[in-house]
């Protein structure tokens, strides 16, 4: 195994800075945990499009090979050269169209050439519709990125200044090659016209507008994998701390999808069976949109469910236990852990009030 082959490589200065930016701001909206689907492509002669969206950054096995050449963890097409139809070095790239987990506005992106070092495109673009059905011949693509070059076996994080609210976006790519991973940061645009008046939303979830803020600790895992759909695969998607050497608590705090009621809460520690926590307790606040650290500590936080006992590998359902008044508006929560530990999901079921503040 080479070792060049094998190390990785990793950002500094500026876009380090953005890159953590993104990640502590946006959600990506294109991820296939978010329902993230890559629908048709030019080529992926060497490698399926699929790839684009998985989640990390892609992998090297430096003996692994398959019957059309090289295995890598990415999208790649074949050499343009001598295709059929290929144009100029201008004018002819590859082309990946994706339709987007959740629609939203696009903050950011990282183009990610992560292990393809010969094999990288000299420059991309991007491209958005936004389109209730899938995308055709007639559709009117904007553009999100002009062409910009990028380097190889890097992450190339560029911010996007546009209001705009996408469905599907078209990655392209000069004149042809490989790209490991393909990172959409933005904002969820709910359309609210898809839930009936009185229906109990989950308005922490990340599908919904759900934002996962601060924590005290995620060093095992993220924060956002809290609120994702679905059950957790496996330990390493949930929310998970370092063992704390005091009584703690851990705790993280949620902006939900909008002003709502709280009615009905779900806490999974599922696959967390000798590190859930001991206990666990739920507040709310009513305040408006901020991301300082020190403010959203400082909130007026109620009580929602007193301090809890907490069991491994478990659903558990509160409703009766909820301390607030049904017409009571929320517009963040915080959970608390007894000392520290994994919960894998956290569901909080109510009724839209009003946007979020």
């Amino acid at each position: 195994m080479s070792t060049m082959n094998q190390a990785q490589n990793l950002l500094t200065g500026a876009e380090a800075e953005l890159d953590a930016q993104f990640k502590s701001r946006w959600v990506d909206l294109a991820s296939e945990r978010v329902g993230g689907e890559t629908l048709a492509c030019s080529d992926d002669f060497f490698a399926e499009m699929e790839n684009l969206l998985k989640a990390g950054r892609g992998i090297f096995i430096d003996d692994k090979f398959t019957e059309r050449g090289k295995w890598m963890d990415g999208w790649e097409s074949r050499r343009s050269y001598g295709r059929t139809g290929a144009r100029s070095l201008e004018q002819d790239f590859d082309w990946c169209l994706i339709r987007l987990g959740m629609a939203g506005v696009i903050r950011g992106v990282d183009i990610d050439t992560n292990y393809f070092r010969g094999n990288a495109p000299q420059a991309v673009a991007i491209e958005g519709c936004n389109s209730v059905g899938q995308p055709d011949a007639q559709t009117v693509w904007q553009t999100l990125l002009t062409k910009t070059d990028v380097r190889a076996h890097s992450q190339n994080v560029v911010a996007i200044s546009d209001d705009r609210v996408w469905t599907h976006v078209r990655l392209k790519m000069y004149p042809d090659g490989g790209i490991a991973r393909f990172r959409v940061y933005g904002e969820v645009a709910v359309n609210w016209q898809d839930f009936v008046d009185g229906e109990l939303i989950d308005l922490a979830s990340i599908k919904n507008g759900g934002q996962a803020l601060l924590v005290s600790d995620m060093f095992f895992s993220d924060k956002n994998n809290l609120i994702m759909p679905g059950r957790g695969k496996d330990m390493g998607d949930g929310w998970e701390t370092r063992r704390r050497r005091d009584p703690g608590p851990d705790w993280s705090i949620i902006q939900l999808a909008a002003l709502g009621s709280v009615e009905k809460v779900l806490v999974d520690t599922c696959h967390f069976k000798g590190n859930f926590p001991d206990t666990f307790k739920l507040e709310g606040a009513l305040a408006g949109p901020t991301t300082d650290p020190v403010a959203l500590q400082a909130l007026d936080w109620q009580p929602i469910i007193d301090q809890t006992k907490l069991y491994a590998h478990r659903e558990h359902l509160f409703i009766r236990e909820l301390r607030v008044p049904r017409e009571q508006a929320f517009s963040h929560i915080r959970l608390s852990i007894y000392p520290d530990g994994g919960v894998s999901r956290l569901r909080v079921f109510g009724k839209r009030q009003g946007p979020a503040q």
